[in-house]
């Protein structure tokens, strides 16, 4: 079994569900509390054991790139200030030298597309996948759980979680197989199927492991969804010779790229802090009070 040493993250989005904010800062670089949204998957990957991490970006996008690169004057600004503790943070975001590689998705043709994007870098060998506007919350990034799952299965291995069975229509829905240590065997895999159609309720969250091979399949992928080349129609071809594991998350993923995602995100991390649970927490619980005194009035 081969290690799996690189990850890919696609930041390529245009972002338009957060316009206007997002016209001239890339929807990743929002924050949530006090990080952007991508340094949460950054995280979550070298939490993992990821030795290299590979940014699929695109156009208007060369503020990431700034942001993981070293910054002589900011650095310097604060040593003088003596802000020490905001430069170890700073120190300790920092990617080594090397371990962080950016390719260009010249045209949105797609998550398929842009992994496809990725493969001079990747290489020959099995890499993990992270969509950045899918932020895991709780005691262990989700991409841990899939790795460890990975190291005891080999193949294919997504990150899964449990949807209300009428909302199958919006997710990526996997058939549910034998048990598989803390997983199970995929049986199949549905973009979007109707609630009597669906297989289950257990949906892709937005995590994965993939064997190489996927590369030669999204080379000839036809397009499907939104006239775009889907990674899932290529993990459909993939799973006809190679097995998928599913691997349930027992956090909870926040979808950041979407506003009420993004807006529940900030109150569980900020409510996770105990450096400032305290200042949100009454503020959240006398809007709430407040809220309900509207209603019960109207």
């Amino acid at each position: 079994m081969r290690k799996v040493k690189k990850a890919v993250i696609p930041v390529a989005g245009l972002g338009t569900r957060f316009l206007p904010a997002t016209k001239a800062m890339p929807k990743e670089m929002l924050t949530v509390v006090d990080r952007p949204v991508v340094q949460y998957a950054v995280d979550e990957a070298l939490e993992a054991g990821i030795e290299h991490i590979v940014f699929v970006t695109g156009r208007n996008k060369h503020v990431i790139e700034d942001y993981f690169d070293i910054q002589p004057e900011l650095l310097d600004t604060l040593t003088r200030s003596g802000k020490h503790e905001q430069l170890a943070s700073l120190n300790r975001l920092q990617p080594q030298p090397g371990t962080i590689s950016f390719t260009r998705q010249q045209a949105p043709h797609g998550l398929g597309h842009a992994v496809w994007c990725a493969r001079d870098i990747v290489g020959d060998e099995p890499f993990a996948l992270l969509l950045p506007d899918m932020v895991s919350f709780g005691e262990k990034g989700c991409l841990s759980g899939v790795m460890d799952l990975y190291e005891q299965t080999g193949g294919n291995v997504v990150a899964v979680e449990q949807c209300d069975p009428m909302e199958t229509g919006s997710y990526g829905i996997v058939g549910k197989g034998a048990r598989v240590g803390p997983g199970f065997a995929i049986t199949g895999m549905v973009e979007k199927p109707a609630p009597e159609a669906a297989p289950s309720n257990y949906y892709i969250n937005g995590r994965y492991v993939l064997q190489p091979d996927i590369f030669d399949l999204l080379d000839t992928q036809e397009r499907g969804a939104g006239n775009e080349i889907q990674l899932t129609d290529a993990m459909v071809r993939l799973a006809t010779s190679q097995e998928f594991f599913a691997s349930p998350f027992e956090g909870r993923m926040f979808d950041c790229g979407s506003k009420d995602g993004f807006i529940q995100a900030n109150v569980a991390f900020a409510l996770a802090r105990d450096d400032i649970r305290g200042m949100v927490l009454e503020p959240i619980e006398e809007m709430i009070v407040s809220r309900r005194r509207r209603i019960q009035a109207a």
